[in-house]
């Protein structure tokens, strides 16, 4: 295990594949980890691809600071990782909050991402009003009271029936309620359509046809702010596809890398 003890966080982090390879960073969802990306990560290619997962602060193995969170605490956590990592430039595949973190990572430091893939994700993601509706819910309740709400948001109906959806369940629980919530009050205050419409790199979007969390429409029109750009929807899959449907998910990654950003060595 890897701690980047940054200025404001300490990062957990791992990496797999080439240590030589073009850097491929993963950035998660609210109330997920790094092992959200375990079954998209066995599918890659071991040669030409260093790929790259973290927790994001209040998740995971990684330190819990106070509250709130706003998203750009959130980016200069990444941009701080990454120097950590002695990455200068990376494809940034980024999964709900984790694509609103690529997106602003993207539009301050344009030359850290050279590509970016936008999971069901947002430039803007719910209203305010929502948000601290979800937070006023946990605080009262924690995070057990609204989970089987947020799993039917997650995952298809037939994925629920699975016993593999009873860990995500706990994987979602156990995260710090101050860790979840500082990350609401971060999508509750960002709203990047104006930042995203002035990006200038190569952009995926992914959908999954029963995201009750992102919809497709969304993804596809956050993705079509940026001129050139494509979109893709996984069927049979909720907000997470790379949990659901992980060869098509690691197939149009793989695609994008090598017709959009031309990367040979996998």
């Amino acid at each position: 295990m890897k701690i980047a003890r940054l200025s404001s966080a300490d990062i957990h982090w791992c990496e797999d594949g080439d240590p030589q390879g073009v850097p491929v960073v993963f950035a998660n969802s609210l109330g997920t980890d790094l092992r959200l990306w375990d079954k998209v990560i066995e599918l890659m290619p071991k040669q030409g691809l260093r790929l790259i997962r973290f927790d994001k602060r209040g998740h995971g193995l990684s330190s819990c600071p106070p509250g709130p969170y706003s998203m750009e605490d959130l980016v200069e956590d990444t941009r701080e990782l990454l120097k950590v990592a002695g990455v200068h430039s990376c494809i940034f595949v980024g999964l709900s909050i984790g694509g609103m973190i690529g997106q602003l990572l993207a539009s301050r430091q344009p030359s850290l991402v050279q590509g970016l893939v936008l999971s069901n994700t947002g430039a803007k993601m719910g209203e305010a009003a929502m948000w601290q509706e979800r937070i006023s819910s946990i605080r009262a309740g924690g995070i057990d009271a609204l989970a089987d709400a947020i799993l039917e948001r997650w995952f298809s109906g037939k994925f629920r029936q699975s016993d593999e959806c009873l860990a995500w369940r706990h994987m979602l629980t156990r995260t710090p309620v101050e860790g979840y919530i500082g990350c609401c009050e971060a999508i509750a205050g960002t709203d990047l359509t104006a930042s995203t419409s002035k990006l200038d790199l190569s952009v995926i979007g992914i959908g999954g046809a029963d995201d009750l969390a992102s919809p497709p429409e969304l993804v596809r029109n956050t993705a079509a702010l940026v001129a050139g750009s494509r979109y893709v929807e996984i069927a049979a899959a909720g907000h997470l596809p790379c949990v659901e449907q992980p060869h098509q998910f690691a197939g149009h990654l793989m695609t994008f890398f090598k017709e959009d950003l031309h990367v040979t060595k996998v």
